[in-house]
């Protein structure tokens, strides 16, 4: 099966699908291969549930035209969206970063959205796997596309940038995140500048925040390089950050003086792309935070900032620093381990709590075997092994009137909070 052949028969399709759970009619399904399961196993399943072919890597599985094999599936899979991107002959726009990748990414889509057929990557699929998905969702309608990367070592941002052949690219900020995996900070910078690297060696455009000195390093004196950060100023962040754009108020749902910055790359990409002012104005404005980033949530007349989608010592700090600037008196912080920070990880939690401690706050409260072990804890704080141990004591907390924080990795799960307030 040449990919050539391949792709013609993916032209047939309306989609591309990894998962039996997720099987739309007239489909394309990959039996991909994971440590517990093999997904030639799920082929006859997918084309009894509507799928138009299944690609297998193992000839046992081949019972009709419909099952087609190849070598490896995964690597069919990046090899067709690789071959597919080149087909489409549109602008690509990678986005890549310690934090606020998704957030950045969802601002771009809602500008550039307004005046182009775009499609941007879903959720935070954003690895191996993710990144071709999106852009086999991308057709010959599609005008622009959007493409979030994420890396937890070195060489993957190369690896993908050499599948979605960016045109524009960004990196939101370096920040500790992944340490385990890329080493050290340093290696977070280098990891991430990959895609810098591309760019510079196909003579791409790189966006980059002139206020950032490390990225600005990492660019240097390339010539297609375009800086953001002087279309706007910030000018409120109690609790929604608002910012002034060519002399009009864009108020925006995020919170977090943090966040400004992803409002700028918006806007930055809309100038550049032509969209009326009015229209990212528009589409800022009308930019609500989902999944669990930087939301305010009202509950039970509880105010609570909820961005428990993830954490790491860099954007927790953004988070804390940020919270403790609010207006209000009665504030209370709930957070929860990072994790995938490797042998740094007792250092960086007592960090943690080590600045907790130094702000204003009603109560800190730490879940997590993580927080749980560090070696010096706080008399004023409160820390738990499990979220069922904090669940098991939530009661005999206090925390009427308070404006809390709640923020911790993924697998906290701490939006969980939410059921117990």
């Amino acid at each position: 099966m040449t990919i050539e052949i391949l792709h013609e028969h993916f032209l047939q399709c309306q989609s591309a699908c990894t998962d039996t759970r997720k099987i739309s009619k007239n489909c394309m399904f990959f039996a991909l291969k994971g440590g517990n399961f093999n997904g030639n196993k799920f082929a006859k399943e997918a084309i009894k549930n509507g799928a138009a072919f299944a690609i297998i890597d193992e000839a046992d599985y081949k019972i009709s035209d419909q099952y087609l094999l190849v070598e490896d599936v995964l690597s069919a899979l990046q090899d067709l969206a690789l071959f597919h991107r080149k087909s489409l002959n549109i602008p690509i726009i990678s986005i890549t970063g310690s934090n606020g990748k998704t957030t950045t990414k969802e601002l771009i889509n809602a500008v550039l959205s307004k005046s182009y057929n775009t499609i941007a990557t879903i959720g935070n699929l954003n690895n191996h796997i993710g990144v071709p998905l999106t852009l086999l969702s991308m057709s010959s309608s599609t005008e622009i596309g959007i493409v979030e990367m994420g890396a937890n070592h070195q060489k993957e941002i190369e690896f993908l940038s050499n599948i979605a052949l960016p045109d524009y690219g960004l990196i939101t900020n370096f920040g500790k995140a992944h340490l385990e995996g890329f080493g050290s900070f340093e290696g977070v910078i280098k990891g991430k500048s990959e895609l810098y690297d591309y760019l510079k060696a196909n003579n791409k455009t790189i966006f980059v925040n002139q206020n950032d000195e490390l990225q600005l390093k990492q660019v240097g004196n390339y010539t297609h390089t375009k800086k953001i950060g002087s279309q706007s100023k910030l000018i409120e962040s109690q609790p929604y950050i608002a910012l002034n754009y060519k002399n009009q108020t864009i108020k925006t749902h995020l919170t977090g003086a943090y966040n400004y910055n992803n409002v700028c790359v918006a806007i930055a990409l809309g100038e550049h792309f032509k969209v009326p002012t009015q229209d990212i104005i528009d589409a800022i404005e009308n930019y609500i935070p989902n999944n669990n980033r930087s939301q305010i949530v009202e509950k039970d007349g509880h105010q609570i900032i909820l961005d428990a989608y993830n954490a790491n010592p860099s954007s927790m700090i953004a988070a804390l620093s940020n919270f403790n600037q609010l207006n209000n008196e009665n504030k209370v912080v709930i957070l929860g381990d990072m994790f995938e920070l490797g042998d740094t990880a007792q250092e960086e939690h007592q960090g943690i709590s080590d600045f907790a401690s130094s702000l204003k706050l009603n109560k800190a409260i730490f879940v997590g075997e993580n927080f749980y072990n560090i070696t010096s804890k706080n008399t004023d704080s409160y820390y738990f092994k499990s979220f069922d141990d904090l669940k098991n004591d939530f009661e005999n907390f206090n925390l009427e009137n308070q404006l809390i924080l709640i923020k911790g990795s993924r697998g906290m799960a701490l939006e969980r909070v939410l059921d117990l307030i």
